[in-house]
């Protein structure tokens, strides 16, 4: 499933808050201003770990999900009286 790409704007505010910090040190870690490349290229690897760790998450959701999922008791046998109306259908 292709899913889009991730940006600034569908971040919540502390992931744009880490976002920021994570270029702050990348800049003091280089000694100068970042160029438009190495910004890119901090913001691309911060967004695929965001993406990784959502699709993590949502993998364990739908887990759960099918875990919790009714399932059908084999031993029972149909029920006809269960299931029509008892002064019939109309």
């Amino acid at each position: 499933m292709s899913t889009s790409r991730l940006t600034q704007q569908d971040m919540t505010e502390a992931e744009q808050r880490e976002l920021k910090t994570r270029l702050d040190r990348a800049r003091i870690a280089h000694g100068r201003p970042l160029t438009n490349s190495e910004i890119n290229h901090v913001k691309k690897t911060y967004i695929d770990q965001l993406i990784a760790e959502r699709e993590l998450a949502a993998k364990k959701v739908r887990q759960i999900k099918k875990q919790k999922a009714l399932k059908p008791d084999t031993s029972a046998t149909y029920s006809w009286s269960a299931n029509s109306h008892s002064r019939g259908k109309r």
